[in-house]
């Protein structure tokens, strides 16, 4: 039953955490660290957000259909369509040339990922406290360089931890974006870096799921996407009215609890 319990739990996990800045990696690395899970090349633990991009895709379904079947006659459309593209490139040169290092080195660092958790709270906090003058209501009105300014700083996010929300939404912020247009164009990257990373993680590591793994990672993922659908509707409502200083304030609890319960191992 374990073996069915987990990949549930690590799954709604997932789909919690994936579109709030406090890395859905980093939570189901320490879940899955104290509750003895593991699965091959940490394959689970990447293919599962595709759930949750599914879920971001669904709930955006209108939104994706308008912008690519106006795109051909529409500029603000194309220009919308090509900065998340250019935007989304820098992650997979990273991604690829380092997921060795990553998965290998980083993925494996509960403490590394405790310190990001707690130094990524306290930047939050921060950027949350700061006044900022928005010159940008929506994601498409984001100009096309600092799209792309967002997509590198989005790459800070390959240190689990960081959040590839949280980075996106701060960069975002610092871009002269609102909250609510912040969050909406950590959306829209996630939809391809995050099927990009499904893909590639699939392809490098098939053959090394066996049936087993595949019952878990189906679990995780449709409880992923079933979650995610809830925290993306959810989501824009509640930082437009109250910010992230509170998942600021969530990551430096859950970092300081996890650096103690090592020190107690």
């Amino acid at each position: 039953m374990g073996d069915l319990v987990l990949p549930l739990i690590l799954g709604v996990l997932e789909g919690l955490t994936e579109f709030i800045p406090v890395s859905s990696t980093a939570h189901i690395l320490l879940a899955g660290h104290f509750l003895g899970f593991d699965s091959p090349e940490r394959t689970f633990e990447v293919v599962i957000q595709f759930g949750a991009v599914l879920a971001v895709i669904t709930v955006y379904a209108a939104k994706l259909w308008q912008l690519f079947s106006t795109a051909h006659r529409d500029p603000a459309a194309r220009r919308f369509i090509i900065a998340i593209f250019l935007s989304f490139l820098p992650a997979v040169a990273i991604g690829v040339l380092g997921r060795d290092f990553i998965k290998g080195v980083l993925f494996e660092s509960p403490r590394l990922i405790a310190v990001t958790l707690i130094l990524g709270g306290v930047v939050l906090i921060w950027v949350d406290r700061l006044t900022l003058s928005p010159r940008y209501d929506s994601a498409e009105a984001i100009p096309m360089g600092r799209a792309v300014a967002i997509g590198f700083i989005q790459c800070l996010a390959m240190v689990p931890g960081v959040s590839r929300s949280g980075a996106t939404i701060v960069g975002a912020l610092a871009m002269g974006a609102s909250k609510r247009a912040a969050a909406e164009f950590s959306f829209f990257l996630a939809m391809p870096t995050m099927f990009g990373a499904f893909v590639y993680d699939m392809y490098k590591s098939w053959d090394l799921l066996d049936p087993a793994a595949m019952t878990q990672i189906g679990i995780g993922f449709a409880a992923a996407f079933v979650t995610g659908v809830i925290v993306v509707k959810g989501l824009l409502g509640y930082v437009s009215a109250y910010g992230y200083a509170l998942f600021g304030w969530w990551r430096i609890i859950v970092g300081v609890v996890v650096l103690v319960a090592l020190g107690m191992a």
